[in-house]
């Protein structure tokens, strides 16, 4: 927003809503900005802080947009209509007094101490939607990404930069394939078996785009270099995740997990394992510190030979949060697309079974994949266990809170 005067143009520092709050607070109607009569008095409420209820007369104390806390002010409810922040406010109040004095009406006033969480309620769940804001807009996937933490206080990760593809470490180089299919059909007329088959592979999916491959077996799609197009069937864990997922706080001292908002069908594609690719060196320096913090991200990449690591430490994407389980609804496979050099495949997730809308992803974390085929345990992921010591009696133990009945009472 500028100001002309005489030919002159100045930019102006205020945002569009303080220039609004500017022209109420001097009761000037101004057309540029969207103020008139009807809303002259309108002011934006950011959160609740209080509440009490004097002769039938509930009031509520405000916490305005742009304005310090000592500016807020006790309003009557005819007053606010701000109704999605009216009922967040009440489901929040009516939850703790549940949990603190087993009752669900609220009192009169609210002593100091609940209506002190009740701010810092409102205030995470600001800072969540601000996360889920960013989020959403550094994804270049078409799922969108949801958050949601009805358990705790806890607000969003402080050290956790969000990324679609691998971010690259120090002294590694991803080889960019050179050639690339003929196919007019990559499914039903491939091409000298179109991608898979020149690395002497099966081609993985049906025309549903489910992968058909058993777990073990690589994937191989067709790359930037393919004469084919962005719909061939070919081409899946390239697009990105297409299902709307939710990051949430679990209630059983897991932290933060990943649902599903919608129905997932068996062998689909959900999600990669993204993160920075680091040589098992640099894992192992970075393993004994986050063993000593109680978790890890690390991922083995040993396809073919234990030579490079994912971590999603510090950089990752939505797969960063999701959970062990021993029973897991997620599979791993190794997939090449634009690299194809077997010791750095991208790790893929598929569905192991038709997963509702609602339910947690998980996968297992010390997974190990038909230990009687050959081929198949070079993909063992070994979760977690890069820089951990390899002797089984140093090996620390951490408990498992997965909860299913198969579940081997320890991640590792």
């Amino acid at each position: 927003m500028a100001e002309n005067l005489k030919g002159c143009s100045v930019c102006c520092k205020s945002s569009w809503n303080q220039l609004q709050d500017l022209c109420r607070l001097a009761r000037l109607s101004c057309p540029a900005l969207g103020v008139s009569k009807r809303n002259l008095y309108d002011f934006e409420v950011e959160y609740l802080c209080d509440y009490k209820k004097i002769r039938e007369q509930e009031y509520y104390l405000v916490k305005w947009l742009g304005y310090p806390d000592t500016e807020s002010t006790w309003e009557p409810r005819q007053n606010l209509k701000c109704v999605r922040i009216l009922k967040q406010f009440h489901k929040d109040l009516e939850r703790e007094l549940l949990q603190r004095h087993h009752r669900s009406k609220p009192p009169r006033h609210l002593d100091p101490n609940l209506a002190n969480y009740l701010v810092q309620k409102a205030k995470q769940r600001r800072a969540l939607q601000r996360w889920e804001q960013e989020l959403n807009a550094k994804r270049s996937h078409l799922g969108r990404i949801t958050v949601e933490n009805e358990v705790d206080l806890d607000g969003p990760p402080r050290a956790f930069v969000y990324i679609n593809e691998y971010r690259v470490g120090e002294g590694i180089t991803l080889n960019q394939v050179a050639v690339g299919c003929e196919c007019q059909d990559c499914l039903w007329a491939p091409s000298g078996g179109c991608c898979p088959g020149a690395s002497l592979h099966k081609f993985a999916y049906n025309n549903q785009g489910q992968v058909r491959l058993r777990a073990g077996l690589p994937i191989y799609e067709c790359n930037s270099r393919c004469r084919c197009g962005y719909d061939c069937p070919n081409r899946v864990v390239q697009k990105g995740i297409c299902y709307d997922l939710c990051i949430f706080r679990t209630d059983d001292g897991r932290g933060w997990g990943v649902r599903t908002l919608e129905k997932i069908r068996k062998n689909t594609f959900v999600m990669e394992y993204v993160g920075e690719i680091i040589t098992s060196e640099e894992a192992e320096r970075r393993g004994q510190i986050y063993d000593r913090q109680g978790a890890t991200y690390l991922f083995d990449l040993d396809y073919v030979e234990d030579v490079y690591t994912v971590d999603a430490a510090y950089y990752g994407n939505i797969s960063h949060f999701v959970n062990h389980s021993c029973d897991p609804n997620l599979q791993v496979y190794n997939v090449f697309i634009d690299n194809l050099d077997e010791r750095l495949p991208r790790i893929a997730f598929f569905a192991t079974r038709t997963i509702r809308a609602g339910e947690e992803l998980t996968f297992d974390y010390n997974m190990q994949v038909d230990p009687v085929d050959m081929e198949s345990t070079r993909m063992d992921s070994n979760f977690g266990l890069a820089g951990l010591p390899g002797t089984p009696k140093k090996r620390v133990r951490i408990e498992c809170k997965c909860g299913t009945e198969s579940c081997r009472k320890y991640l590792f």
